[in-house]
Order: C-alpha cells, then sequence, then structure tokens
C-alpha cells in the first residue's frame, strides 16, 4: 500500500521507514516545517514541573541554556514518543501521559501542589488545547513559552499531485490537526478533491479528522488510541482488505 506520509522532518523519514519495513510504500511530502529560530526564553526560577506536548518542545530545549536545571525536573509528557525524547535528553523523572493534552491536564492536578511552584509548558505557536487556562482553571501558576513555531506548506509537491492524480496514493497519514486543515487546504487549490475523497485518511484523532470537514465526504479511519501504534495497526487492517 502506498501511503502519503505527512507529517514534518525528521520524523517523517523514520515513519516512512517504519512504513516500509511493514511492507508499505511511502511518499514523503512533510506539510509543516518546524522553527527553532526566535523562541522565547525558558526560564527555570521556582519552577517545579515542565510540560511537553511535542517532541519539537524538547528538541528546542535542547539548544537551551535552561536544559541543565530543566534535565532535574519532573517532565510531563503528552505521550510515548515525546517522553522517549526527554529521556534521550537526559530527564531524570519523565511522566508519561495517555496521549492527549486533556487527558494530561488530569494526571498534572493529581499529582503536582500548585503552591509547590510554577509549571512551564514548553509550547509551539498553535495550541490544540490551552493548558495553561485549564490549569490555572486549577489554582496552578503556568508559563508558556512558545519554544518552536510550525511554518505550513504553500502547495504539495509535484510527485504528490500527480500520485494523488493517478491513484498510485492508496491512502494518507494526518497527525494533528493542523497538517489535517492544511492538506484539506493544498488538496482543495490543487484541484484534487473529487480525486481524494475514496481514499482513506488515517487520522490520529478525531480532532485531527475534523479539519478534513471542508473536503466533504472523504473516507476517515480514526485509531482507537491516538498512538502511532494504533495509526499503524489500522494501515495494517485496511491494507489486508485491499488485498483480500
Amino acid at each position: 500500500m502506498r501511503l502519503l506520509v505527512t507529517r514534518p522532518e525528521p520524523d517523517a523519514l523514520k515513519l516512512g521507514g517504519v512504513l516500509e519495513d511493514m511492507g508499505h510504500e511511502a511518499t514523503i511530502d512533510p506539510l509543516l516545517s518546524v522553527s527553532l529560530e526566535g523562541g522565547d526564553p525558558i526560564d527555570m526560577e521556582g519552577v517545579q514541573a515542565l510540560i511537553a506536548t511535542s517532541r519539537n518542545a524538547l528538541r528546542a530545549l535542547k539548544a537551551s541554556p535552561a536544559l541543565g536545571l530543566a534535565r532535574t525536573l519532573p517532565l510531563f509528557a503528552v505521550g510515548r514518543a515525546t517522553a522517549a525524547e526527554a529521556r534521550a535528553l537526559g530527564f531524570e523523572t519523565v511522566i508519561t501521559g495517555a496521549g492527549t493534552a486533556a487527558q494530561l491536564v488530569a494526571h498534572i492536578v493529581s499529582a503536582l501542589d500548585p503552591a509547590a511552584g510554577l509549571i512551564v509548558h514548553l509550547a509551539g505557536d498553535t495550541l490544540a488545547v490551552n493548558l495553561k487556562d485549564e490549569l490555572e482553571a486549577h489554582g496552578f501558576r503556568v508559563m508558556q513559552p512558545v519554544v518552536y513555531r510550525m511554518l505550513a506548506a504553500r502547495s504539495l509537491a509535484e510527485d504528490t499531485v500527480e500520485q494523488l492524480a493517478t491513484g498510485e496514493i492508496e491512502g494518507v497519514i494526518l497527525m494533528s490537526p493542523r497538517t489535517a486543515a492544511v492538506y484539506a487546504a493544498l488538496v482543495r487549490k490543487h484541484g484534487l478533491t473529487a480525486t481524494i475523497g475514496p481514499l482513506p485518511h488515517f487520522c490520529l484523532s478525531a480532532a485531527v479528522a475534523r479539519q478534513l470537514q471542508p473536503l466533504g465526504d472523504v473516507r476517515i479511519e480514526i485509531a482507537e488510541a491516538p498512538r502511532l501504534e494504533e495509526l499503524l495497526a489500522l494501515i495494517d487492517e485496511a491494507a489486508a482488505q485491499l488485498e483480500s
């Protein structure tokens, strides 16, 4: 099964390799790129814990002078991949969430005391859930420096347009609401709306799938849980149905 991989680099190439190991083919066309330039400074004074809802936040922290002190603090990671990135950076205490920011809030509220100090959410420029507002409603004080930005592609790659138009691509992988929104806009820009309707769009969550509404009646497959493993299982199920 040939799949369009839309996530940013370096994760796109890694996912492409995983898909190929599973027996699939990958067309890689990142629809977002990560910029670590011009991020807000990260102040660790009086901080009791950190939050990371993306591996990109930890990649930004890696270049910050705050990294040394940050490693000694507990870090709440949204999911397994972000937690693995934190451990690779040398964090001593990593608490892994269930995969969504909303679930992470409940975890933090149950584990931390608002009186123990500030919480720092290492944020991107676009937030699916505003953790600062959510946690402040529970009495916490939260700093939310924007440490990375996501830049949207202005067009699909020529190869992607051709492969979508000719039916060579058999499925599309979408792993964030922002990516899905960019994909929907570019499909319309290139006049491919009718072509992509029958393709399965493998979405990490319902929030991702909702961004495809401007495309009308498209085939959507949503992972049972917002984890890459669940998404890959969904793809294998669809591939088996194609072969049967």
